[in-house]
């Protein structure tokens, strides 16, 4: 069977989504009868005598160095627990070949996340050549094989061509919905996918390391969208080596680099001296402003700043009101209050934030120690 999409059809996905990605698998189960036991105590006992933990209110972001292997959905989950916080998201699959920032938001930062998940990232991998991989990665089959390898002028040479706004077909094994279905559960089920090519902008690829010629490591800064497997893919097929991807590494993540990035040991060791009184998980937040850093602020009187958080619009006034319109985000006594346009002489909120709670503390370092 061959599936084949129109553009309206395709859902946009962001970054190197992985088939994998958005499953965590559950347990097996049986076709036998199962009796409900509603006793508390027989539960408890069945959770290894772990009493139930209250979710509470947490604000702000983690720019977890996620490890190779884990998937990005078990990484919020992980620090959801962690945290014990009412809500969490992520602003950008990372594939669990992958490593690197995967900014997570706790509470009130997961209404910030579409302004993270359209800023620019970064990517530092590796290509091996020789070879082209159905998922276009180390884990795939491989479908295309090749003597010949690159030279370092080749390679120089072909970098324009995906550099600016250019044409990509997506990965056969991707997250992106074709007629209501995932690309890749299409391709494991052996059909055909015929996916339409799409405009995606990278502002910068650079070959960095070229080696003995078997492996190049290039880094790329691109936009919304971008398949960094599609990369090595069309790259080894235009020179005639094939290529796959074997290392891949995300530096940037909109306003979050490497020095926001804190490793999941790091975390957990955290979350064990915070629970002997020896410190905060605050300490590991960052503001849920720091996903604004792109937005003017404005700040607000109190009697403003009231109205604003009933839902109501403040016309602006005094010499020192701006000229401008869009979007900003509003403060009051230095605190995060909403997100708001500027139009017709008002200020008019659309987001409010409630941070009531756990939210980020001072003691967070500059290059991200804590």
């Amino acid at each position: 069977m061959t599936v084949t999409t129109v553009n309206p059809a395709i859902e946009q996905q962001d970054v190197d989504s992985h088939p994998d990605d958005e499953k965590i698998s559950a347990p097996a189960r049986g076709n036998e009868t199962r009796r409900v036991n509603n006793d508390p105590r027989q539960k408890q006992k069945q959770q290894g005598n772990q009493p139930r933990r209250d979710k509470r209110d947490v604000h702000g972001w983690i720019v977890l160095d996620k490890p190779i292997g884990m998937t990005s959905t078990h990484a919020v989950a992980v620090l959801k627990r962690l945290f014990q916080a009412k809500r969490a998201g992520h602003a950008g699959t990372l594939d669990p070949l992958a490593s690197g920032g995967l900014p997570i938001a706790l509470g009130e930062a997961t209404k910030t996340v579409p302004f993270v998940m359209e800023g620019r990232k970064r990517y530092r991998f590796t290509v091996a050549w020789g070879e082209e991989r159905d998922t276009d990665d180390i884990e795939g089959r491989v479908i295309r094989t090749s003597e010949l390898r690159p030279s370092p002028d080749s390679i120089h040479e072909l970098l324009p061509r995906f550099t600016g706004v250019i044409e990509q077909v997506p990965p056969q094994y991707s997250a992106i919905k074709v007629q209501g279905e995932r690309a890749y559960d299409l391709a494991r089920d052996g059909e055909k996918v015929e996916l339409q090519p799409r405009p995606v902008e990278i502002h910068e690829l650079t070959l960095v390391e070229h080696g003995d010629g078997s492996q190049s490591v290039f880094e790329a800064e691109c936009g919304k969208g971008t398949y960094v497997r599609a990369l090595a893919r069309d790259m080894g097929r235009i020179l005639g080596c094939f290529g796959h991807i074997c290392a891949l590494r995300r530096t940037v993540v909109g306003p979050f680099t490497e020095r926001d990035m804190i490793p999941l040991e790091e975390l957990e060791a955290l979350c064990n001296r915070a629970a002997s009184g020896e410190g905060s998980l605050a300490d590991a937040l960052l503001p849920v402003e720091t996903a604004l850093d792109d937005i003017p602020a404005l700040a607000v009187t109190r009697a403003d700043a009231a109205r604003l958080h009933r839902g109501q619009a403040v016309l602006l006034r005094g010499r020192d009101a701006p000229n401008s319109s869009g979007t900003v985000y509003v403060t009051v006594a230095g605190r995060l209050l909403a997100l708001a346009e500027i139009g017709n002489g008002e200020i008019i909120p659309k987001r409010v934030f409630n941070l009531t709670g756990l939210t980020a503390s001072s003691a967070r370092n500059h290059d991200g120690s804590i």
